[in-house]
């Protein structure tokens, strides 16, 4: 078998048998019952008492919310007086100078939805003083509230008849304490022993082979990696990326990276199962997930191994597959596999360059990133899934004649406009704001955000709004992204994408939770069963993936039919 094969096999396998076994613990740790991690508990407490927070204070939906957006909105005021100064704060031994208030602003408000879509390259846009005290800090905060959110739907939906839905602070510290930095830590020093730095010194410069001086930064690469993957934050510390050789040095710390995205969100479907103590609708909503990202890599992967076909025109051999912005040492196929894996979640971290993969690669990512809830982020993923299963349950409901009911609760008006609201903004902040951007540059083509023409310049529009629509952070790398308009426009875009659906999301499941709980019976319908699993895939595709064909057909579609002849 090829190498490269076994490669992407073996990982898929590791992610899909170690997330069942984290999906248990993580459920433990929010239902608050005994794990091996409870020597962390007198830390905590100490976090609690210093931030006057009672530990056993439960909240309702509204306070659970308006603590979640307070939070957001007290560490974006903190990143952007950081961004805007950092040339005049310390540890900056190679002298970067502060962000433009829109860079800053784009900057602060990426990383805070847990995007990390980056306008600047890291060693020179940022200081070691802002990469810990802005980007590592947020890139933990943003996953833990994204957890936290996630664990208080499942605490609402667990319950019978509840009006409360736990203590966001409680789920935001142990989000942190008993998850992210443990995990981080383990991987941190895996990425250590392989290579990656660990230094506040500044620039090196050596002495080439061919005796020419290069200059090579480095810095606490392995601190900030861990946290940037497990979090699905994909901030590269570098500008290239976890295509640099310092943030990504073998094919094992690809490896390890690439499962270091995809482990948490898949544990976080089964801990929703093990949680109301339902597995069987958890494996169900897994089976899904799974099915749509293995399609991908399955699409993907021979794809990029199987060259492009404007190079083999030309009589050159691509016997190692597409290479064009492609690692040597990674190759096709994990390169292929990274794609998918980054974009199936909302990390957006790159081991090659998105730009350069194959038109139906790179329709895959955009697909993945539109429908937005394969996994999807650390929570707010399996979050994006909930209000799909909400429009199932309810359109299911009317077809067979059954009251539409979710978990013992009655699924009415309410709840669907919610719902509906959450499911169609993701369109509409791609669909629109792609449209926007391309009448501008249609009208005057002197503001040269396009190096790249015709399909692919449309590809390269319509994969930023996506990615910033889905809090993801990758990019097409053709586009000048780095103006006022494309970062104040993706900023928009960025809050409306994560905040609103947060907030549509927590409500839905504060509602059902405060009804009347209705025991099953003969007349419920059923939803962790094949059939119901069948119907939620059909909805959102209909829902999510067909809104997009046009745009696809504009683009990503164009562009693989001008290369191929039939």
């Amino acid at each position: 078998m090829n190498t490269e094969i076994l490669g992407v096999i073996l990982q898929w396998v590791a992610l899909v048998v170690l997330c069942y076994p984290l999906g248990r613990y993580i459920a433990k740790v929010y239902r608050g019952e005994r794990t091996w991690l409870d020597f962390m508990a007198p830390l905590e407490r100490g976090i609690y008492k210093v931030c006057g927070i009672r530990e056993d204070e439960e909240m309702d939906w509204k306070q659970f919310l308006k603590a979640l957006l307070m939070v957001n909105l007290f560490w974006f005021f903190w990143g952007m007086l950081l961004l805007v100064f950092q040339g005049y704060l310390p540890m900056n031994p190679d002298g970067n100078p502060g962000q433009t208030p829109d860079l800053a602003f784009n900057t602060c408000i990426s990383f805070m939805v847990n995007c990390n879509l980056q306008h600047y390259s890291g060693e020179s846009g940022l200081s070691y003083f802002t990469q810990i005290f802005v980007i590592m800090l947020f890139q933990f905060i943003t996953a833990a509230c994204g957890m936290a959110a996630m664990a208080g739907i499942m605490k609402a939906l667990a319950a019978k008849t509840t009006k409360t839905i736990g203590n966001f602070w409680v789920y935001l510290v142990k989000s942190t304490t008993r998850i992210l930095m443990p995990l981080s830590l383990l991987v941190g020093i895996l990425l250590v022993i392989n290579g990656t730095p660990m230094s506040f010194d500044g620039k090196q410069t050596l002495t080439t082979l061919e005796g020419q001086e290069q200059v090579i930064s480095q810095g606490p690469t392995a601190a900030i990696v861990p946290i940037k993957q497990l979090g699905t934050n994909g901030g590269g510390y570098f500008g290239t990326n976890s295509a640099h050789p310092l943030e990504n040095p073998n094919a094992f710390t690809n490896m390890l990276e690439c499962w270091s995205i995809l482990i948490i969100p898949m544990a976080m479907a089964w801990a929703f199962g093990f949680y109301i103590r339902r597995r069987k609708l958890a494996g169900c909503i897994f089976g899904v997930m799974l099915f749509a990202f293995t399609a991908g890599i399955l699409i993907s992967v021979p794809q990029e191994m199987g060259g492009n076909p404007n190079i083999d025109e030309m009589g050159i051999a691509q016997d190692r597959g597409s290479m064009e912005g492609k690692e040597i040492r990674i190759g096709s196929a994990a390169s292929a596999m990274w794609g998918m894996v980054t974009t199936v979640t909302s990390n957006g971290s790159v081991d090659s360059m998105h730009d350069s993969q194959t038109p139906l690669s790179g329709m895959m990512q955009m697909l993945n990133m539109q429908i937005n809830c394969w996994f999807g982020g650390v929570g707010v993923g399996w979050m994006n899934y909930f209000a799909f299963l909400i429009i199932a349950v309810f359109i299911s409901g009317l077809m067979v004649g059954r009251t539409p009911e979710f978990l013992g609760h009655k699924v009415e008006a309410r709840e669907m406009k919610i719902a509906t609201i959450v499911v169609l903004l993701h369109p509409f902040l791609i669909l629109v704001g792609t449209a926007f951007s391309s009448g501008l540059i249609a009208a005057d083509p002197s503001l040269g955000w396009l190096n790249n023409p015709s399909f692919h310049g449309f590809s390269e529009m319509l994969y930023e709004y996506t990615s910033s629509a889905a809090n993801n952070g990758s990019g097409f790398e053709g586009l000048g992204d780095n103006t006022p308009f494309w970062n104040i426009s993706t900023g928009i875009a960025l809050i409306f994408g994560r905040y609103l659906p947060i907030v549509g999301q927590v409500a839905i499941a504060g509602l059902l939770a405060s009804k009347k709980y209705i025991p099953e019976s003969a007349g419920t319908l059923k939803t962790d069963t094949a059939t119901f699993s069948l119907m939620t895939f059909a909805v959102i595709v209909i829902v999510a993936a067909l809104a997009f064909f046009p745009a696809q057909a504009l683009g990503p579609i164009a562009d693989y039919l001008t290369a191929v002849e039939f």
